[in-house]
């Protein structure tokens, strides 16, 4: 997608202020013209129609990228990155599933900042465990929570609760505590113009109802789905995996017509080898899913 060339882009030189005024130029999108924008997306391509719906949510991306503050990464990077999770969304939309955009960019947008984060902390490697990442998004919030707001070394006693409420050491508690301290900017600080400065950093923050170390969670998980279903299509056989690779697990599916002329069959014994082996696929992901110890899904 070629949408992002097109976008105002933050950076140091410009000041977050100027870029959060200029987004806000853009219209928000009644219910049936984003439909009909996605419709035009999904069915031409249509670039147009695919950076309006961009533009139209770049907000959105920047109110989610100002709750992930506090990680001595550049906060223009987190939004650029905020933003690139937001085209992915529109990419992948589908407007037929009878939900808004804001609701499923959510995910992209968090997943996208999150990695990036990941990609430039050095404490966070590829053998971290599930727990101590958790930590690294959600110790704030946890402080916040039982009220330990001050600065440098937390109290014995805020360590261990936070620790337990966590599932972590209290060495990790200590360690992260220390590399994340400071770097805060103010949450009253002001947001707009010389004439017009009663909008807050804090308005823009990301909703108290979304828990970041939940997403990180439910992508951990979502890495494992994904993995377990890597070794669930060993039980198909190779017109089978073609068949559901090629109807199901691509951006644009083909056509029962295709295949019917690739295998040379009817289109109806295509649907049927593609209903077998989905079922065949289903019941091994619920066995790995038992084995792994995962509340199945599929």
């Amino acid at each position: 997608m070629s949408t992002y060339a097109n976008l105002p882009a933050p950076s140091p030189e410009q000041g977050l202020n100027r870029y959060l005024q200029e987004i806000r130029k853009f219209p928000m999108l009644e219910p049936e013209q984003e439909y009909m924008l996605a419709k035009r997306w999904v069915e031409d391509q249509d670039t147009e129609a695919a950076h309006q719906l961009v533009t139209s949510h770049l907000r959105l991306a920047a109110k989610i990228a100002m709750g992930y503050r506090g990680y001595g990464l550049p906060q223009a990077e987190v939004i650029s990155e905020a933003n690139v999770g937001l085209m992915q969304a529109v990419k992948r939309f589908d407007p037929e599933k009878g939900f808004r955009l804001a609701t499923y960019a959510m995910w992209w947008i968090r997943a996208a900042i999150q990695e990036y984060i990941l990609r430039s902390w050095s404490l966070v490697k590829l053998g971290t465990t599930s727990a101590q990442k958790k930590l690294f998004f959600n110790l704030r919030k946890a402080k916040a929570r039982i009220g330990a707001l001050e600065e440098g070394d937390l109290r014995p006693e805020n360590v261990a609760r936070i620790a337990n409420d966590l599932g972590v050491t209290e060495e990790e508690v200590i360690s992260m505590n220390r590399r994340l301290s400071g770097g805060d900017a103010s949450l009253n600080a002001t947001v707009g113009t010389e004439d017009d400065s009663s909008t807050q950093w804090q308005d823009w923050l990301e909703d108290e109802g979304a828990d970041q170390a939940e997403d990180y969670a439910e992508r951990d998980e979502y890495t494992q789905r994904l993995a377990m279903m890597e070794e669930a299509m060993d039980v198909l056989n190779e017109r089978e995996r073609d068949i559901l690779t090629q109807r199901r697990l691509q951006d644009n599916p083909v056509t029962l017509e295709d295949l019917s002329g690739v295998y040379n069959v009817s289109r109806e014994r295509i649907r049927q080898i593609e209903v077998r082996a989905f079922e065949k696929l289903q019941k091994r992901m619920r066995e790995l899913a038992r084995e792994h110890g995962m509340m199945a899904r599929a």
